[in-house]
Formats: structure tokens, sequence, C-alpha cells
């Protein structure tokens, strides 16, 4: 603890002579420095936190977490579905049967990806039905042909709810004119929108439809799970995948889209310990203002001294001065911080909006989330108040080593 008088005198010092502003407005520096350090800091990983919460909810609530999928159709998947589902780290399942081709309309050709569900079972495992911009999920219904598609897809085929798509099977069927492509009619029965990526490459039919397609039997291709933790999902696959091991294969979102969240991880890191630098600029900066401070103190140090002053209380006083700074510059950057994290997605939404800049249309969200975590909060002032704390260290004890009479002689 700081005894009183290296208190008052510490904040005393805060200001230096009328004669030497100039170290004033070093400390001054030094003080908005780490403000704006630490309010970056706070506001930049709290958006790299939205984008992760929100590549994890949208791209993840969409692409399988864990699958086990079958060499052969599985004619009784419920039973397999309600094993799967007995596993305490499963949420939810649901059967599917994947194929690929591409869809035609207007003149327009796209591949895609085309998974056939039972709605009642992929609205537990998916979000689609929380993100569809006409129609419904449960429009699907078995023998109809509907079809789903996302809105990128429909605006480059040119459709909406209620034209008519063809799909086109990569197998070929062989006819009087020769070997042609498989092809069938869709009606669009509903449009989703969650991310340019997703909504460019899948479409949903009812699982009935895609074994007619594929001419299986009745039954799933797989069956997909909704984990309570994602991180458990290779886990989870090889487990699901022993009930049948040499029937079902396992799979998970680590081998598919691994990447995608290493590179967030890696990129939340780097962004991190690059701002992490401003905080430490400001740091020197306590340190060049402490050095003045006491060359332009040195006659009141050596006075002190003269008088009884021991080291470790003029240690004190400078070390005083150097976590006011620090503590001043911290707590206002954390408040700034956190003002602009949560504000921040509607304050750049409004300037994307008022002035027409397409900001997010490269990317899978239309909006700049942020997401703040008290604990980042929390790491950050630790961070900032101890590296103020030690930038204190060596004006203290150079102050603290000043020879009163060899200072005195001088004066």
């Amino acid at each position: 603890m700081f005894r009183p008088l290296a208190l008052f005198l510490g904040l005393r010092y805060t200001r230096a002579e009328r004669s030497n502003r100039f170290i004033s407005f070093i400390s001054l520096i030094s003080m908005v420095g780490l403000t704006l350090g630490v309010a970056v800091l706070i506001t930049v990983l709290s958006v790299m936190n939205g984008f992760d919460r929100e590549l994890k909810s949208r791209i993840l609530g969409m692409v399988p977490q864990a699958t086990v999928t079958a060499s052969e159709i599985i004619p009784d998947w419920q039973t397999l579905a309600q094993t799967i589902q007995k596993n305490p780290k499963v949420e939810a399942v649901a059967p599917f049967i994947q194929l690929q081709g591409m869809l035609t309309a207007n003149g327009q050709v796209a591949g895609i990806m085309v998974t056939g569900i039972e709605p009642s079972y992929e609205k537990k495992v998916s979000i689609i039905h929380q993100h569809m911009e006409s129609g419904s999920v449960d429009s699907l219904k078995a023998g109809q042909f509907d079809i789903v598609i996302g809105k990128q897809m429909a605006d480059s085929l040119g459709v909406k709810q209620g034209d008519m798509v063809t799909l086109v099977l990569p197998e070929a069927s062989p006819s009087p004119a020769g070997v042609i492509p498989r092809f069938k009619r869709f009606t669009v029965t509903g449009v989703y929108d969650i991310s340019p990526e997703v909504n460019n490459i899948m479409a949903f039919i009812p699982m009935n439809d895609a074994a007619t397609l594929l001419r299986l039997p009745a039954g799933a291709q797989g069956i997909r799970m909704k984990l309570k933790d994602l991180f458990a999902a290779p886990q989870v696959a090889q487990q699901a995948a022993s009930l049948a091991p040499n029937m079902l294969m396992p799979s998970d979102w680590t081998s598919t889209h691994g990447n995608l969240f290493g590179a967030i991880q890696m990129e939340k890191a780097m962004v991190g310990l690059l701002l992490f630098l401003i905080i430490l600029v400001a740091a020197f900066n306590i340190v060049s203002s402490l050095v003045m401070l006491v060359t332009d103190k040195k006659a009141d140090i050596a006075i002190l001294k003269t008088f009884g002053a021991s080291p470790k209380l003029i240690t004190q006083v400078f070390m005083v001065q150097g976590l006011f700074i620090g503590v001043i510059g911290t707590v206002a950057g954390t408040i700034l911080g956190v003002i602009l994290a949560l504000t921040v997605s509607d304050v750049v939404g409004g300037i994307n909006n008022l002035f027409g800049l397409h900001l997010f249309d490269a990317y899978f969200v239309n909006y700049l989330p942020s997401q703040l975590e008290w604990k980042d909060v929390s790491i950050i002032v630790a961070a900032s108040l101890v590296i103020s704390f030690v930038a204190t260290i060596y004006p203290a004890r150079r102050a603290a080593s000043i020879q009163p009479a060899q200072t005195l002689r001088y004066e």
C-alpha cells in the first residue's frame, strides 16, 4: 500500500511547474493514448467475437455439425436416429439424402448441392426456417417435387416463389436419341436468405423425392446431428458411427469448415496483438513523462530527502503519478470501448445505409456484428494496469537514487 504522503505528493506532481508545461502535455498524451488503445482493443475484439458468433450460428446452422453416412440406403433410419439422440451431447437429429446437380431456368445454369430432408426433423437441426424470405420449409411435400432455394440462387436464375426450375443430374439415361442427362422439373415453394456462401450452393427438396430421383428405395442416406458442444463433434460422430461400424462413416464440421474458424481465431489473435502495441506506446510515453518529471523535480526530491524522506517514499510518489495516468486512461478507455462495442453495429449500419456503401456485400452477414465479452474486457483492463505499473518502475527508482547534496549544490 502507498503511504498517504506518497499519494498526496504523487497526485500533486501530476502537473509540472508552469515553466515546463511540456511535461504535462506528454502526460496528457500518454493518458489519451492509453484511452484510445484500450477502447479500440475492446471494440475490435468485440467485432471479431461477433463474426465468430455469426459464423457459428449461420454457417454451422446450415452445414451439418456432425453426420454419419451409409454406403447404402438406411430403410429404418428412425431407429438409428433415436439411438443416436440418446447421446447426452446430441441435441437433435435429422435424416437426409444428398445429391449434386445443376439448376436451370430462364436460360441460366448454376451448380447446386441438393439435400433431401424431412421438414419436421430439419427444423430441429437447422436455422433455415428462421431465415425464409418467402414461402416455408413445411411446403416441401413428398411427391410434389417442390424445392427451396437461396436468395442469391433465385436472383441468378431469375425466379421467385411459384416459378419452375429444372434440376439436371450428372447421371445419364439411355434413350432412342442417345445418352441424355436426367432432369426433373421442380416448383420453387420457398426462398431463404442466410449468407451468400450458403444461398448460392444449397437447395432442399423432400427426402422421398430425392430417393426417387436417385432411384433408391425409401429411407435415408445418413443422419445429421445438432450438438450441444460444437467442439465435441469429432468424438460424437465417431460414437454414432460405432453403432454400425461396417455401414456408417462419420464426418463433422471440423473437417469441412474448421479452417474458417481457425482463420477467425488467428485473425483475432493477430489483430489483438497489433492493437495491443498502442497500449505499449502509451506506456513508453508514461516512462518519458515520468523521467522528465523526475528531472524537473530534482530539487524537490533532494529537499524531501534532506528532511528525512526515504527512498521508498520517493519511489512511491512517482509510482502514484504513473498509476494515476494508467488508471484514468484505462477507466476512460474501458467506458469508451464498452459503449463503442455496444453501438458499433448500429453506427456502421447507419453510415452504410446513409451513403449506400455496400460494405458487407462480400461477407456472410449484411451488418457489422459485435459481441462484448467481459472476459476480454477484464484481460485488457488487467494488462493495461500492469503495463502502466511496470512503466513507473524505472523513473521511480531513478528518482529514489538522486543524491541530495550533489543536486542542491547546483541549485
